[in-house]
């Protein structure tokens, strides 16, 4: 939680209000650890990045244009790179080793969404090859449905 917070505040400073003291809550990290899907990633002793992978998404998903329906895909959610390794890559060869994972276990794509005012995050997900498919209007304002197949 004490990350989350942390990207929360460092995105409120760039004006991106994408997440706030609602989302993502702690039930969010609480039910990912249950079901054994929310991964970190640690530099020395810090956790330096969480993401959570599953095949869940929110209702509004089917507004997407999915071009891969018929193979296995998994929707990256949460992913988060704290604030003290921001800038660094670490985001972009996280997102590398997810799909190097899910390709190895015969995931054929992924899903995720960004929030439309978060132009950092964009560029990577863009600069790795993902697609829009489409878009979802929540209580935050607009959020673009990515595709990639991998």
């Amino acid at each position: 939680m004490q990350l989350s917070q942390g990207c929360c505040s460092e995105n409120a400073k760039n004006r991106n209000f994408q997440w706030d003291d609602f989302y993502p809550a702690r039930e969010n990290f609480l039910r990912d650890i249950e079901k054994q899907q929310l991964f970190v990633g640690v530099i020395e002793i810090r956790i330096a990045i969480v993401y959570a992978v599953n095949k869940e998404s929110e209702e509004d998903y089917q507004n997407g244009n999915w071009e891969y329906t018929g193979c296995e895909y998994r929707v990256i959610h949460r992913l988060c790179v704290n604030p003290a390794y921001q800038h660094q890559g670490i985001a972009a060869e996280t997102l590398a080793h997810i799909e190097e994972e899910l390709h190895k276990s015969n995931i054929k794509a992924v899903r995720l969404d960004v929030y439309s005012l978060n132009s950092a995050t964009q560029s990577l997900y863009f600069g790795s090859g993902y697609k829009k498919v489409g878009f979802v209007d929540w209580e935050k304002g607009r959020f673009y449905l990515l595709e990639k197949l991998l």
